[in-house]
């Protein structure tokens, strides 16, 4: 289900997006000059600011190699996926050092031969994942979260889903009838 929610986002954004008033250097979604390296600080931006509001800091980020590189891509997609890794890269990395001590995380752009291939890669010192994990990492909901940092991140239940009740009325007693 969630990959084929992928897709069909996509396609659906796609033709969406090619249906609007063209937008300089884009076909529809796609960027014709996607730079890893700006999608990247504006990724490393965002996740800084939600790692310190939730551990009170932050590791530090560096960007090297390809830092002028551009190529065609989808940028909202890139600035998910590195979010998500720099994410991941910056939790582990404050809860097996401790705010004091962090060493940094290290993003790296490099391309293949004739500018075929792009890698980024996202590298930190939080000490990885165990072993016994491995048959489960590529599941959608899988992480190495403390439950508690996941329930405080969804609201404390309910993943922000309707669930059929009322919220709790301020001062107590019964909703009110419905219109």
């Amino acid at each position: 289900f969630y990959m084929s929610r992928i897709g069909i986002r996509m396609l659906i954004g796609q033709y969406l997006a090619l249906r609007e008033e063209k937008e300089e250097g884009y076909v529809g979604l796609v960027s014709q000059f996607t730079s890893p390296a700006e999608v990247a600080k504006a990724a490393i931006e965002d996740a800084e600011f939600m790692c310190t509001r939730q551990h009170g800091d932050a590791p530090i980020v560096t960007l090297h190699g390809r830092l002028d590189l551009n190529f065609q891509y989808v940028p909202t997609h890139l600035h998910y996926i590195l979010l998500e890794l720099l994410k991941n890269s910056m939790r582990a990395t404050v809860e097996f050092h401790g705010v004091d001590d962090m060493p940094p995380i290290r993003v790296v752009i490099a391309d293949g031969e004739s500018n075929e291939d792009i890698v980024i890669k996202v590298s930190d010192e939080g000490g990885g994942i165990p072993r016994s994990h491995a048959p489960r990492i590529w599941s959608y909901l899988f992480t190495t979260a403390d439950p508690s940092v996941q329930q405080g991140a969804i609201g404390g239940g309910g993943a922000g889903f309707y669930t059929g009740s009322p919220p709790p009325r301020p001062g107590g007693g019964p909703p009110p009838p419905p219109p």
